[in-house]
């Protein structure tokens, strides 16, 4: 890299050299020319001399001897002087006078006598003029055989100035010499000269720069009213000093964006920063406080209509004034806004980061301008409704906006940690609980009866079943509406909670059905606990909305393990049937299995897997098609398909012939037989919606499976889009590796998919996260409650929202009723299924017309 100088010195030097070297050609040109010109001038005043000094010996009548002394002494006079003159006579004189002695005539000196004309011939070093001496009226005398005009003779004048050039170059080169340094002195001062103000504006410049090691120094910058001896420099130093005003208003200190950096980094919200949220927000108040002053930071979350819960961080502890302060101003801002101020109970949490900090003291006038918030009109996600922060002030306007920009996202996380805290333990226990009773749900009863077989086995024990089942509750439903409905369940899971002992597994297993695990029970004891269940629900009168006491009772059967099954689902099974007997014996009972009832169970089971068996070897599976109903539109826009039997005078319901066919591995028989005549009648009818289609578990692990759909919707010729292939997400927990594989198989292929009964296994923000789902099916126990259950409500709104912000569509099931519909509609899910949209039919196109209408 050059510097200014020797760039300087540099140019000035070849600056120099073609000059002087120009200099030198234009000059050489020039002087050649001249000697050229002055030559020829020369050549022509000799000829013409000599032609008048011939002219006057001849007048006096010069004899041959006096010519040829003439020319011998023009000859010697001209020696060593570089001239060279030659007289010729020509024919005319020569046939008068005779010939003389003369050089021989070239080509120019006979061109002369042919032209008449004076013939200049140029060299660089030497010049040659040959001049014709024309006969006047005055030399006829002499010559009378001439006329005038023709040339008597030629005086030929050579000029050789070679020596005079190389004389004129030495010279030339000998003050050019001379003369040289002077352009490399000058060159060299004036380099001097403006290298010192230019090394002088640098070193002020890198004087002035070294002194900026953070954007507080820029305010201490100046290079005042600096003269640097040129007007371009101290343009160039004003525009800098504008270039500095600048960055004062918009430069950002490097600590601060480092810290906003890694301040985001720890924005990443993990399961272990939800399940301890309030210590990660602890930490990231120490960590903001390396920049700022904070002191607290606060969020306001809408439990319900009444009651708000208010979240303090604290950097240090606070004095009891500064706690009531800051309570103070927060509730101020509340009643402030229109949306909040009907708060009636503000429950007040504190959390402080560093309990051996400084404590923290606070006067009103600190709280009233450092404290900064943000109230909604509505609650957002997870129903936060205000944020807040009280901090330093902060005069430098730019370093201002950052840490707002910062606060105001460190303020969203924790809205958002918080919020997630809040959906997640909701789902958790939704997860495993039913949302109406507070009991276990159907999910948890299989996994922990799962794991009681487990335990019997290795400890050599037995345990029993209990399946209670509330008798002519369907009528009580339909009679007082499912308000009542409900109440009447809760009230006698109550009182069937009674008759149990510590230890128990109590679930609801879904409508007006629970299940009951008895660890370390044989049947004796069983009959005991289910005859006090029984005698704490017979007591049981509610009073209906109308006024009349309303009352019910239970039948129960019993099952245990080993006696009457090894497998969870045979256990299931025996126990149903056993409760069906006791309501066939009159309700109201204990069904206590005898060694004939365990023989006409399985006698059952068997005769139904006979007949499962042939309904697939002659192919009486059917499809039943639901509608499904775009809540946007209120346009039927999908169905799914439902596999039934059909027996001749009877259909056979999938609840009937499921399980059974799963243990004796037809279900895959079952599933392309139902998926064939579905598509079959789907493209028979016209229909063009979408087409749900359930599958069962053992799908995942068929590798047969997609080449043996691809060729079934091929032959179909329904496009594969319109295909959505379902799994209940209770089946798909324990088979998740497989599962991610055969979705994404699924999508490869063209195909949809979605997640049944969503909400009732423990693997829901895994599917979510992990696995490209297109449709979401929201369990429909939380539809069912959705009008009277304000948890309900929170865990399906937390589905819908979640779905939309990852663009998955959304079902509910078990849409009953208008009121269900309009409240599904205002959740924002997009479709709904149940029996008021209409039940299963075996045509696709049944609830077409009416919904057009």
């Amino acid at each position: 890299m050059h510097t200014i100088k020797s760039f300087i010195l540099a140019m000035s030097l070849l600056v120099s050299l073609l000059f002087f070297g120009g200099a030198y050609l234009i000059v050489s040109g020039i002087f050649n020319q001249s000697v050229q010109q002055s030559a020829l001038k020369d050549s022509d005043l000799l000829a013409r001399s000599t032609f008048a000094s011939m002219y006057q010996l001849m007048s006096s009548g010069w004899t041959r001897e006096q010519l040829e002394g003439f020319v011998e002494a023009n000859r010697q006079a001209l020696a060593g002087s570089g001239y060279d003159l030659q007289i010729f006579r020509g024919p005319v004189v020569a046939e008068q006078y005779g010939q003389i002695d003369q050089a021989p005539i070239d080509e120019s000196v006979a061109a002369v006598f042919d032209s008449r004309q004076t013939l200049e011939h140029v060299e660089e070093h030497a010049v040659r003029y040959t001049f014709p001496l024309k006969a006047e009226a005055k030399c006829l005398s002499c010559h009378a055989s001439a006329e005038v005009g023709d040339v008597l003779g030629v005086i030929d004048v050579e000029q050789d100035f070679s020596a005079a050039i190389a004389e004129a170059r030495d010279n030339f080169f000998f003050w050019l010499i001379l003369l040289a340094p002077l352009p490399v002195i000058g060159a060299g001062l004036i380099t001097f000269f403006v290298n010192r103000r230019i090394t002088r504006s640098v070193e002020l410049l890198e004087e002035n720069a070294a002194k900026v090691n953070r954007v507080a120094d820029l305010r201490n910058l100046s290079l005042g009213d600096t003269d640097l001896g040129f007007d371009e420099l101290n343009r160039v130093f004003r525009s800098f000093e504008e270039l500095v005003d600048k960055f004062r208003t918009v430069a950002v200190d490097r600590d601060l964006l480092e810290f906003e950096i890694k301040l985001l980094e720890k924005f990443i919200i993990t399961s272990e920063v939800v399940r301890d949220w309030h210590d990660y927000i602890c930490r990231l108040m120490t960590d903001i406080n390396e920049v700022i002053e904070t002191y607290t930071l606060f969020s306001i979350f809408k439990v319900d209509d009444e009651l708000f819960d208010l979240d303090v961080f604290w950097r240090s502890p606070p004095s009891v004034d500064s706690r009531e302060l800051l309570e103070r101003a927060v509730r101020e801002h509340m009643d402030s806004h229109p949306s909040l101020s009907d708060a009636a109970l503000v429950h007040i949490n504190h959390h402080v980061a560093d309990h051996d900090g400084p404590p923290i003291e606070l006067d009103e006038s600190d709280v009233r301008v450092q404290v900064k918030s943000l109230l909604v009109d509505a609650p957002k996600i997870g129903g936060i409704v205000g944020i807040g922060v009280q901090a330093e002030t902060v005069n430098d306007e730019t370093r201002l906006l950052v840490i707002e920009s910062v606060l105001s996202t460190l303020l969203n996380v924790v809205g958002s940690v918080k919020a997630i805290f809040k959906y997640t333990r909701d789902l958790e226990y939704y997860a495993t609980r039913d949302p109406l009773t507070n009991l276990y749900n159907q999910r948890v009863f299989w996994e922990l009866i799962g794991y009681e077989i487990d335990r019997a086995q290795r400890h050599d024990q037995r345990f029993a079943l209990l399946l209670i089942d509330l008798d002519n509750f369907k009528l009580v439903n339909d009679s007082y509406g499912h308000a009542f409905g409900d109440s009447f369940l809760k009230a006698f899971a109550d009182a069937i909670g009674k008759g149990l002992k510590r230890g128990d597994i109590f679930a609801r297993y879904g409508g007006d059905e629970f299940v009951v695990v008895l660890p370390e029970t044989d049947l004796e004891k069983a009959c005991v606990t289910a005859n006090r269940v029984l005698a704490e629900t017979d007591g049981i009168v509610l009073t209906a909305p109308d006024g009349d006491p309303v009352s019910a009772s239970v039948s129960i059967g019993i099952a245990v393990y080993p006696d009457h099954a090894q497998e969870p689902k045979d256990l299931f099974l025996f126990a149903d049937n056993m409760m069906y007997k006791a309501k066939a014996e009159g309700k109201a009972r204990v069904a206590v299995p005898s060694e004939e009832d365990v023989m006409d169970v399985f006698r059952s089971i068997s005769e139904k897997g006979l007949t499962i068996l042939r309904a697939v070897e002659e192919k009486r599976i059917v499809p039943y098609f639901q509608p499904i109903l775009a809540t946007g539109t209120d346009r039927i826009e999908a169905v799914e398909v439902l596999s039934r039997i059909d027996l001749g005078d009877t259909i056979m319901g999938a609840s009937e012939f499921i399980e059974i066919a799963e243990k004796m591995g037809v279900i895959d028989r079952i599933d392309y037989i139902m998926i064939e005549k579905a598509l079959a009648e789907v493209s028979a009818s016209g229909f063009d919606g979408m087409v749900f289609i359930n599958l069962s578990p053992r799908a995942l692990v068929l590798s047969e499976f997609i080449p043996t759909v691809r060729r079934i919707v091929e032959e179909a010729g329904v496009e594969k889009p319109r295909i959505v292939f379902e799994l209940t997400e209770r089946d798909t927990v324990k088979n998740i590796q497989l599962l991610e594989k055969f979705v994404q198989e699924l999508r490869l292929e063209g195909f949809k998919f979605a997640i049944d009964d969503f909400g009732s296994g423990f693997s829901s923000f895994h599917y979510l996260k992990h696995f490209p789902i297109d449709f979401l099916k929201i369990e429909g126990d939380f539809i069912l409650n959705l009008l009277e259950d304000s948890r309900d409500r929170a865990f399906v709104r937390l589905i819908a929202e979640l779905s939309r912000e990852l663009k998955i569509h959304t079902v509910a099931e078990f849409v009953e009723s208008e009121e269900v519909l309009e409240q599904v509609r205002a959740l924002g899910i997009d479709y709904a299924q149940g029996f008021l949209i209409g039940r299963p039919a075996p045509s696709p196109m049944r609830y077409l017309p009416a919904a057009a209408e």
